[in-house]
């Protein structure tokens, strides 16, 4: 029998959340496969015999699936799965293409669902998995000329809710993490829209004044070692929960937005941010 959670692989590895994330539970004593593009990791990950890098490009299902059997073929079973690989645009919805708003979901939603189909079958034979996703505060809170990031978000919540009724019957946990603004070098990797970068734009003064203030935010927020703790701590738990939101404040962001009426939280939103 599989002991419960000692493999894992990690997209988005390389830098950030998931990068702290790799070092954390490698410290806690797991295995852990952190893969991205670059396949590297950072200098304070180095010396770990149980931390290994791996090339995955998530928007690659040749990619996908050749590292997924690779670890599968040297382990014999993967545990758990962390899908932290993620990307950001800005834009109005507008001046946003349709490619845009594609390059945006490929990574965010398609990416881990990659990841998630092919980990899903060996998972089930062995009756037993963990499934993390990462998703946002802005998955509940709509946020203007985030328009698309905060719909990605939204559709990898539902998704990994309505992914842990479809597998619960085969020992198969799925929670979801929702960070609000975390320091890290995702705010200087956010692409703006083509035509969003039109000085002449109708937009461009309010988005500029919109993302300045996400990004004030998100340079000021909390350390990814907080999210990462919140990861560790799930993929230690008898019964992982279906969603966990680090920091009261962000908690109680996302109980206020579910209880208050729309109208009166989109004035919110967009007395902050537009």
């Amino acid at each position: 029998m599989v002991k419960p959670v000692s493999v894992v692989l990690l997209t988005g590895g390389s830098s950030g959340i998931g990068a702290v994330t790799a070092r954390m539970l490698s410290d806690t004593g797991y295995k852990v496969y952190a893969a991205s593009r670059r396949g590297t990791l950072p200098e304070e990950c180095a010396g770990r015999d149980n931390l290994i890098p791996v090339v995955l490009d998530v928007n690659s299902q040749t990619s996908v699936s050749e590292v997924v059997s690779s670890i599968l073929s040297k382990e014999g079973h993967i545990d758990a799965v962390v899908c932290n690989a993620g990307n950001g645009i800005a834009g109005a919805v507008e001046q946003t293409t349709v490619d845009e708003a594609k390059y945006q979901f490929e990574t965010c939603f398609f990416g881990a669902h990659r990841v998630i189909r092919e980990v899903l079958p060996s998972m089930r034979a062995q009756n037993f998995g963990r499934i993390i996703t990462i998703s946002s505060v802005a998955a509940n809170v709509p946020i203007p000329y985030q328009t698309f990031y905060s719909s990605a978000k939204a559709a990898v919540l539902i998704y990994t809710k309505a992914l842990s009724l479809e597998v619960k019957g085969f020992g198969i946990q799925c929670c979801s993490i929702l960070p609000g603004d975390t320091k890290t070098g995702f705010t200087a990797a956010r692409k703006v829209t083509r035509e969003s970068e039109d000085p002449g734009s109708v937009y461009y003064e309010t988005l500029k004044k919109s993302v300045g203030r996400m990004e004030h935010d998100e340079q000021n927020g909390m350390p990814a070692s907080k999210i990462a703790k919140a990861i560790v701590k799930q993929m230690g738990k008898k019964k992982m929960s279906a969603t966990c939101t680090p920091r009261i404040d962000y908690k109680a962001i996302n109980f206020l937005v579910r209880i208050l009426p729309t109208r009166l939280m989109l004035w919110i939103v967009g007395k902050l941010y537009a």
